[in-house]
């Protein structure tokens, strides 16, 4: 059997844009499946992890299809308003099916197809930021600038929050972690009739990650407050915090 190869250009923008534009057709459900539904809890945590007050502006980065809508919506309240940011306009189809859903019943949603590294927003134009399972995609030198945008869009007192799939640092659930993000993953995915190198690539990125201390460090770095939070012994985690208010003279 030939040894799976990640492609040395995986950092790419348009690699990656390409990835998620074949995994769409399936990825939701493989992502369901293949955490067991902790996918959805964890989610829920990232979006406790900040007080949101209705009304609002969120930006929900690397948005995928829009999972995070429905409750961010719920949050900042009917006048509030949710901008949703993917570079996948496979992916973004799929978010504005989702945001139609919602469109009588909850917050306006914009779904915006570009590369949140280069958000087209205005400085100080966000109360919150918000992503899940986006930060894998990024080399350190990308999370950098994904902090330094995060502290541009947000107004002075926002809040943000991610949350990413990590390597759990206890070797008792480190290594049959591994195992079944190599193997058991893309079988999943195969069996939901997508490509299992493409799911591959989210182990290889995964484990190329490793968790949100380097993330954390970048926010800080960027001037923003930060916090960390690990979620089902280190499955998950993620980073809390807020830009700071002008200090008064």
């Amino acid at each position: 059997m030939t040894r799976f190869q990640p492609p040395r250009d995986m950092y790419d923008p348009q690699f990656v844009r390409g990835l998620f534009d074949e995994m769409s057709r399936t990825y939701g459900v493989v992502n369901f499946v293949s955490s067991f539904g902790f996918c959805r809890r964890w989610r829920r945590q990232c979006l406790r992890g900040i007080q949101i007050d209705a009304p609002g502006h969120a930006v929900d980065l690397m948005t995928g299809m829009g999972e995070l809508c429905p409750d961010l919506s719920r949050s900042v309240g009917e006048t509030g308003q949710i901008t949703a940011i993917d570079s996948s306009p496979v992916m973004c189809d799929a978010a504005r099916r989702q945001a139609g859903r919602l469109a009588q019943q909850l917050a306006a949603i914009e779904i915006i197809e570009a590369d949140a590294l280069a958000c087209p927003l205005p400085d100080g134009s966000a109360d919150y930021v918000c992503s899940s399972f986006g930060l894998k995609t990024f080399s350190a030198g990308q999370v950098a600038v994904l902090a330094a945008e995060v502290a541009r869009i947000l107004r002075p007192g926002g809040r943000f929050s991610f949350v990413e799939i990590s390597m759990p640092s206890a070797k008792w659930l480190r290594w049959p972690y591994l195992f079944y993000l190599r193997f058991a993953i893309p079988l999943i995915g195969r069996l939901f009739s997508g490509n299992p190198d493409n799911y591959r690539m989210l182990g290889v990125y995964t484990q190329a990650f490793g968790d949100c201390r380097n993330v954390a460090r970048a926010f800080a770095a960027a001037g923003l407050d930060v916090e960390s939070r690990s979620y089902f012994f280190g499955c998950a985690t993620g980073i809390t915090g807020a830009k700071p208010r002008p200090t008064a003279r």
